[in-house]
């Protein structure tokens, strides 16, 4: 129920009372557009397409030795004789992306808990579409390039981005049923899941047990802080912190720590709604016998003190933080990402052989193996019935999925940074995601402009799958 149209709620002033109005309607209007672009599935992959081009146009104008200086810039601290540097583009891969990898952990956690992924009935398709999406295009790749110089990227094209592909099913509407967006939204979350598995097995450098002590010590804070009690979130930033350094001394790529600590986050609400509601009708009773007059600003104060504690306590820490972080990831870190990364020069000439396969391998990697792996994994569970499909599901929504899969991105273009040291193989690898995601988007919203149909109503529904069941028998 809308707020303004609720008699039995009282609404704030149209403004502040130090608030000059003329100046105060010329704001609102001029951010209407941007909260109506904000509110929009497909803005957060917008806005990284936006980047990728800009990154892209920057890096390959006659301004590209900026762009390659900015995020070369060496950024740090420095206290006494020690001294912590890195470029810029490192603070953005090695600090920056472990917020986006710390709200991936928390909604994998959320998944698992009270999920699409709670019960192996229903985590079973998604489960075998992920996985046969991450093994067919690591053997493509393997097989476009396979030769040892250029064999280390073979997990570059096993990644999905969620914000891209999400923004894909968008753009084709009511042809999308909501069976389809759930199960891309479980996919991408197992999908994640591989990715780091990934990452952190094969793509992390030699193990240091002291770092590994350290970052151990991080996560018992945590967990014993949770034992104790302790609800304020800012209290955690200090562990988790000592788990970011000890995971980045062992060797292990940092991101890690941010997807364990998504994942030890607790994902059950203390009080929930109904115990918010209970507690805030007890404070606006109490509130209400009490004479304005008699009411004074310190017992005031110590109202909305425990109304600010129910309201905290209304969600689980885990849904709290993916509401608060989510936006932040989605408008400015994922952006800031493809900014630093997806600067390729593409104008030094043409790719030598090794380039040229890893450019290869990359695209067909996501472009053929992506779809293919998801058809024939979903195939093979569907043909043993250890999964079913989702009502109002076809074999052709199943086509739609595995295309709109192969757009990597985020994921794809982070593991292609942990892969290549050389910068041609590097560049060669990033033009490739860069270039099969473009693909993978135009090919999934044509098929699903071809092949999907707009959904019906819940009769009429029913009625078209009795029918198109019967036609297939």
């Amino acid at each position: 129920m809308s707020i303004k149209n609720d008699p039995g709620r009282s609404s704030l002033p149209s403004s502040p009372p130090e608030a000059w109005e003329p100046l105060l309607r010329f704001t609102r209007l001029a951010g209407r557009p941007l909260e109506r672009f904000l509110r929009i599935e497909a803005a957060s992959g917008i806005l990284l397409l936006v980047a990728a081009a800009v990154a892209l146009v920057w890096a390959n104008s006659r301004w590209a030795e900026s762009y390659f200086h900015l995020w070369n810039s060496p950024i740090g601290i420095r206290v006494g004789a020690f001294a912590f540097e890195r470029t810029l583009a490192g603070f953005v891969n090695d600090g920056l992306m472990v917020i986006f990898f710390f709200v991936v952990g928390m909604e994998i956690r959320r998944e698992i808990h009270h999920g699409e992924l709670s019960e192996w009935r229903r985590a079973a398709l998604p489960a075998a579409a992920a996985l046969g999406g991450m093994l067919a295009p690591a053997a493509l790749y393997l097989a476009f390039a396979g030769a040892p110089a250029t064999r280390s990227g073979w997990g570059v094209p096993m990644a999905t981005d969620i914000a891209f592909a999400v923004g894909i099913l968008t753009l084709l509407g009511k042809r999308v049923p909501a069976a389809l967006r759930v199960l891309l939204l479980a996919l991408a979350v197992i999908d994640d899941l591989g990715a780091i598995v990934v990452i952190a097995l094969f793509y992390s450098s030699g193990i240091v047990v002291s770092g590994l002590l350290v970052a151990a010590a991080g996560f018992g804070g945590v967990l014993l802080m949770q034992r104790f009690g302790v609800r304020v979130k800012l209290a955690y930033v200090l562990p988790a912190l000592v788990a970011w350094a000890g995971i980045y001394a062992a060797g292990v790529h940092p991101t890690i720590a941010g997807v364990l600590v998504g994942l030890v986050t607790p994902v059950r609400a203390w009080l929930g709604p109904e115990g918010f509601v209970a507690g805030v009708r007890g404070d606006i009773e109490q509130l209400a016998k009490a004479p304005p007059e008699a009411l004074s600003s310190h017992e005031l104060a110590a109202t909305l003190r425990h109304v600010d504690a129910l309201r905290r306590e209304a969600m689980s820490p885990a849904e709290s933080l993916i509401e608060s972080l989510h936006p932040w990831v989605a408008f400015g870190i994922m952006p800031v990402f493809a900014l630093a990364n997806a600067g390729v020069s593409v104008t030094g000439g043409s790719l030598d052989p090794a380039a040229w396969r890893v450019f290869v391998a990359v695209a067909v990697g996501l472009v053929v193996g992506k779809p293919l792996g998801v058809l024939l994994a979903s195939a093979i569970v569907l043909r043993l019935r250890v999964a079913t499909l989702p009502r109002g599901m076809r074999l052709r929504h199943l086509v739609v999925l595995g295309v709109v899969a192969g757009v990597g991105f985020t994921m794809a273009l982070f593991i292609a940074q942990l892969a290549f040291e050389d910068a041609s193989l590097l560049a060669a690898a990033k033009l490739g995601v860069l270039a099969a995601s473009g693909a993978a988007a135009i090919v999934g919203l044509v098929l699903g402009r071809l092949l999907l149909a707009p959904v019906q109503t819940a009769g009429a529904a029913q009625t078209a799958d009795e029918a198109e069941s019967s036609t297939e028998a």
